[in-house]
């Protein structure tokens, strides 16, 4: 499972001209679900994104988490990032997970997140989306459950 985690001052997901999903200071989460990925997958990436210490504490160090601050979490679903690039022009998407296994697991990270008691918004499953952030920092992370990043 992939995942690029960005803290943002602001973050909203519109669907066809509806926001579905808003939050204030917190993090945005694109999440790619992968071939092979499993409950254990979410987990990980459940706990990084709750408690990596990535906001200013007030000496201006990055020591607090989402959870410290009281943060929200705008978490999106992005195949895309389940991406082979490094043969040809067009990326392969063969590592990624069917689209039956790979909601199942998106939704138990946003739940897994949730009961942490962190507000979780999401986007929609399948649906093109447009997202808006306003990217604070900017602090960008990139996590793979399967490098223990």
């Amino acid at each position: 499972m992939r995942a690029v985690w960005q803290r943002v001052s602001e973050a909203w997901v519109e669907i066809n001209d509806e926001i579905v999903g808003h939050i204030g200071k917190g993090a945005l989460v694109l999440l790619g679900v992968e071939s092979g990925d499993n409950d254990t997958d979410a987990a990980f990436i459940a706990e990084k994104c709750v408690n990596l210490r990535v906001f200013d504490d007030k000496d201006g160090r990055l020591n607090l988490s989402l959870a410290d601050i009281g943060g929200g979490l705008l978490l999106v679903s992005q195949f895309t990032l389940c991406a082979d690039c490094r043969k040809g022009r067009r990326p392969s998407f063969v590592k990624a997970a069917d689209p039956d296994n790979a909601n199942r697991l998106y939704k138990l990270v946003a739940d897994t997140i949730r009961a942490k008691g962190i507000k979780v918004k999401t986007g929609r499953f399948q649906v093109y989306m447009k997202v808006h952030l306003v990217n604070d920092g900017p602090v960008t992370l990139l996590l793979d459950s399967r490098k223990g990043s």
